[in-house]
């Protein structure tokens, strides 16, 4: 989020941060929820639908297991400066942001607070969604992967935009 556009109109930045912080608790919540029916559903085994598998299974490295090795506490840490890091810069931001990007803070954040909270339960995630081609994941997962594509795109928006301003003051 290398430049800041400008608020959205008739937007304060302490009421924008309420909607985010309101996005991200909703957007954890219900990953959390999905967790727990995810356990108590799939305990008895997977389920197969068209493209996807439900399938129950425990994380307990970062993304794709690696630094599965190092202690849980390790990992709660590492994880947990990571979220307040990534929080901190997006309440930072968003009263500069345009929709997109509060929409991608808020999924990046949401997705990350959730898997933190799972892993500080019993030191691992609670992954279940199973495509075959690609290592198990969870809907925090989902929300992490959207937000950091949109926050891509709504940097490339924003650098063509800039072109296109500086192409027109230009000539």
């Amino acid at each position: 989020m290398a430049e800041a556009t400008p608020a959205l109109p008739g937007s304060r930045p302490a009421r924008r941060r309420l909607l985010l912080a309101a996005a991200v608790t909703g957007l954890a919540a219900a990953d959390l929820l999905v967790k727990a029916l995810a356990e108590d559903v799939l305990a008895a085994g997977a389920v197969r639908l068209p493209g996807l598998q439900l399938r129950l299974l425990y994380n307990d490295g970062v993304a794709f297991s690696f630094a599965r090795s190092l202690p849980a506490w390790a990992i709660i840490a590492l994880t947990g400066l990571l979220t307040v890091g990534l929080t901190g810069y997006v309440l930072a931001v968003v009263p500069q942001a345009n929709r997109l990007r509060c929409i991608a803070g808020a999924a990046v954040v949401a997705g990350a607070a959730a898997n933190l909270i799972d892993r500080a339960r019993d030191g691992v995630v609670t992954d279940y969604l199973h495509t075959g081609w690609f290592p198990t994941f969870n809907l925090a997962d989902v929300y992490l992967t959207a937000g950091v594509g949109l926050m891509i795109l709504a940097e490339w928006h924003q650098a063509r935009k800039h072109q296109r301003t500086r192409a027109t003051a230009g000539t």
